[in-house]
């Protein structure tokens, strides 16, 4: 299979052509060794990649035989490192399959590779020392943002149509704005994060998937949502599988319009635009938009604290148990310096100050909740601003502890991470572009807690109204060797 012609595919049209025998699962993963070695090169994505383990039976998923990618971490493949994107846990290899891997395999999906992470998954740029920058296919001066940067990247220039992604404070929505994917954060407890975690950050972390279609992402949550033995608890199952929610029209939706973030950051006017002309597409499909404000339930500063708190004093446990497991010292030579400060912050964080850090996430995810008792759907920015240029998330934030490092990434993201201690779902469409920069632009949409139903369905129909799949960016493996 030609570069140009797998590339034209999604995930479940290329499922569908193993299943009618055009093309066999073993030719996709060649196409997308293929294509790793046109594009990787110049986007460092992909960290390691390795040939085809799995061999699934044409047809049996909707996602059978298609090529995929998991991010270097959360996510466990059995005899594969999984590094976390830091040099103290360079080399550390995994015993057994993850749940998780386990539903990749169920799913059908062949992986083939890692992609790239920056340290512990701390950041929404995706720089580690360990592997180098991961560069934005659109533009490989600028961050794909992160901490999911690498799968991005990859599933934007093509490698696979769908990869791996986790998201604690928008991980999954900001590199898909930045790179002009599909992104959907699941509920709290949709997909299970055993059996080496219950939660990650304190259910802050959750698991999902990047793609260019939203029928991809529908397809593969439909194939890794749901409970697994000793899990602390769980969404509530799904009416009817997220394939069959795209089919059917969302109905007249209430949409709350929020273009200020929590944090009073001033929106580029290339964004705030996106996000305008997305308010006046959903009026003209028939649903109310309305201005509105949305009440955290506590400060910004309160909020900013709490996470703090939370995501320091869990880096310790993760600092702490590779330096053990490797005989390795926590320094500069193993850990990266916005790492070294979070973790001495975390280390002074105290039992009574992380209960009242859990307290936080409680009033937020309350008063988010109720906020979707009056409406149906929130639309924001995704991101204040276009991605920008690599190495800028390392200025400003020199002299910065563990709080003002935190507090420095949520500056860039601002919007997102509600939605993460609140652990209800919101996604990130593709419907703007800056055409200055020649940047996309993505926009956010939440809703309620268990609510992707509600979000795949008005996703469908914004796909519908304004289609973004067929937009290349500048690095793009089709481009290879395509006849004339």
């Amino acid at each position: 299979m030609e570069l140009y012609e797998y590339t034209q595919y999604d995930a479940v049209g290329l499922a569908d052509l193993v299943a009618r025998g055009e093309v066999t699962a073993a030719e996709l993963t060649g196409a997308a060794q293929d294509a790793m070695a046109a594009v990787n090169p110049r986007i460092n994505a992909v960290v390691e990649s390795w040939p085809a383990e799995d061999a699934p039976a044409p047809g049996s998923t909707p996602l059978a035989g298609v090529p995929f990618l998991i991010k270097d971490l959360a996510v466990s493949m059995r005899g594969k490192r999984v590094e976390l994107g830091s040099r103290l846990a360079a080399g550390n290899l995994a015993r057994e399959d993850s749940f998780l891997m386990r539903r990749f395999r169920r799913a059908g999906l062949v992986t083939v590779g890692r992609t790239a992470t920056p340290e512990f998954a701390y950041s929404t740029t995706t720089e580690p020392v360990l592997y180098g920058a991961t560069r934005n296919p659109w533009d490989l001066t600028r961050t794909p943002g992160g901490s999911s940067g690498g799968s991005a990247a990859a599933v934007a220039a093509g490698i696979t149509p769908l990869a791996h992604a986790t998201d604690a404070a928008g991980s999954i929505r900001v590199p898909a704005a930045g790179t002009g994917l599909f992104g959907l954060k699941p509920t709290r407890g949709r997909v299970s994060l055993g059996p080496d975690a219950d939660e990650v950050f304190n259910g802050l972390a959750v698991h999902g998937g990047l793609s260019r279609t939203v029928r991809d992402s529908a397809a593969l949550l439909d194939l890794i949502q749901g409970p697994e033995t000793g899990d602390p608890y769980f969404a509530e199952r799904p009416r009817r599988p997220y394939t069959e929610e795209i089919t059917e029209e969302p109905g007249r939706l209430s949409v709350g319009l929020v273009t200020t973030p929590w944090n009073g950051r001033a929106v580029e006017p290339a964004v705030l635009k996106s996000t305008l002309a997305a308010a006046r597409l959903l009026e003209s499909l028939g649903h109310r938009v309305d201005v509105t404000a949305v009440d955290l339930g506590v400060s910004w500063e309160e909020f900013v604290l709490a996470n703090a708190r939370l995501w320091s004093a869990n880096l310790v446990t993760w600092i702490d148990g590779f330096a053990e497991a490797f005989g390795r010292p926590v320094d500069e030579s193993t850990v990266e310096p916005e790492m070294l400060v979070s973790y001495a912050w975390g280390r002074k964080v105290s039992g009574a100050e992380f209960v009242q850090a859990l307290d936080v996430r409680n009033r937020v995810a309350r008063s988010i909740g109720a906020h979707f008792e009056a409406q149906d759907v929130v639309l924001t920015p995704t991101l204040p601003e276009v991605p920008v240029p690599l190495g800028t998330y390392g200025r400003g934030a020199e002299n910065a502890d563990g709080r003002g490092w935190l507090e420095h990434l949520f500056h860039r993201s601002p919007f997102t991470a509600a939605f993460n201690v609140a652990g209800t779902p919101a996604m990130s469409v593709p419907l703007g572009f800056d055409h200055a920069t020649g940047m996309p632009i993505g926009v956010q949409f939440a809703a309620g807690h268990g609510r992707e139903d509600v979000l795949f369905r008005l996703a469908a129909q914004l796909e519908k109204a304004a289609p973004w799949s067929e937009r290349r960016p500048a690095v793009w493996a089709g481009a290879a060797a395509r006849p004339a």
